[in-house]
């Protein structure tokens, strides 16, 4: 099945205006926002939907403290999309709704929304890179950072769902939607790649206790390593709480920071992910802080030679 990858993710949040200037300030274009809800998309027109956690339009919410009320895949067409329907038909209900999508449930009770596709097609430079023994990629004279860079995101990257069973629900997305698993942490659960992309995941599957079932984190990709630490910085600087990063993952190889939110999981910035095809072999190892990071940094305020080492500060208290 032609699935692409996310187009939207549907939150139901306690405090929409928060979650709305949150989304601003981390990069995404505000399509719409007001005290009931917003939408926010990266450049190729995927994105987030805002909504009160009451709001009646909504899919109902889990029994835990979830957000996430929806995660609405992009298809290549509508031969895919009759296809998606056909096979879930077979064990659930699935809905089709005025927009011409349709709507089901996987395994593990999230709300699934398939669509085609509404990526706008973008044709954009990548952040370039110099180094001996290989053509230049910046000629002369061709700076390679600016304070001004764009930083709006690209494209909605993926999505990681806490699970009470990873096993069961990663058979639902390779047997039933054709997804594949690309690589894999032991005991913990799956990277998963749909047929209509090449990117390591679009699905991460984490297993956890019943109560903790819902979305982890999602993350946009960046042009570039540069921009991720350079939004990070400038996140950073409008008060939001780093998480965890920014580094390098062993698993994708795509580079990372994630901060806290008000949408109830974490968000992420990413840039520069593999790449494979049907020829990739999965790896499988143990979860392990140095199998999740090639290496890991951790911000410090700005500082300049002829002043106090980093961390001094710190180390003084």
């Amino acid at each position: 099945m032609n699935i692409i990858g996310p187009d939207t993710l549907v939150f139901g949040v306690d405090d929409v205006v928060s979650c709305n200037d949150y989304l601003s300030d981390y990069g995404l274009i505000t399509v719409a926002a007001d005290d009931k809800g917003g939408r926010f998309e990266a450049l190729d027109g995927t994105g987030i939907e805002i909504a009160h956690r009451d709001d009646p339009a909504l899919p109902q919410g889990m029994a835990t403290a979830n957000m996430l009320r929806k995660t609405i895949y992009g298809v290549a067409d509508a031969e895919t999309l009759d296809a998606i329907a056909n096979e879930l038909r077979k064990d659930r209900e699935v809905k089709t709704l005025p927009d011409g999508s349709i709507e089901s449930v996987d395994d593990m009770d999230f709300v699934l929304g398939f669509q085609v596709t509404k990526r706008r097609t973008l044709n954009l430079p990548a952040e370039t890179i110099n180094a001996p023994g290989a053509p230049a990629q910046r000629g002369a004279n061709i700076v390679a950072v600016s304070d001004n860079a764009d930083l709006t995101p690209r494209s909605l990257s993926h999505v990681v769902y806490f699970v009470p069973d990873s096993a069961k629900a990663a058979a639902f997305y390779s047997e039933r939607l054709g997804f594949r698993v690309t690589d894999e942490f032991e005991g913990v659960g799956p990277f998963m790649q749909p047929a209509g992309t090449l990117d390591h995941h679009t699905l991460f599957l984490i297993q956890t206790p019943p109560f903790m079932k819902g979305c982890e984190h999602f993350t946009f990709h960046m042009s570039g390593p540069t921009a991720v630490m350079q939004a990070g910085t400038r996140f950073v600087e409008k008060g939001y709480q780093s998480f965890w990063g920014p580094g390098r993952h062993r698993f994708g190889s795509n580079w990372f920071w994630y901060f806290n939110s008000p949408l109830g999981c974490h968000v992420e910035y990413d840039a520069d992910m593999d790449l494979h095809d049907h020829t990739w072999a999965a790896r499988h190892v143990p979860m392990a802080a140095d199998a999740t990071q090639l290496f890991l940094f951790q911000h410090r305020d700005k500082w300049a030679p002829g002043g106090p080492p980093p961390g001094a500060a710190d180390k003084a208290h």
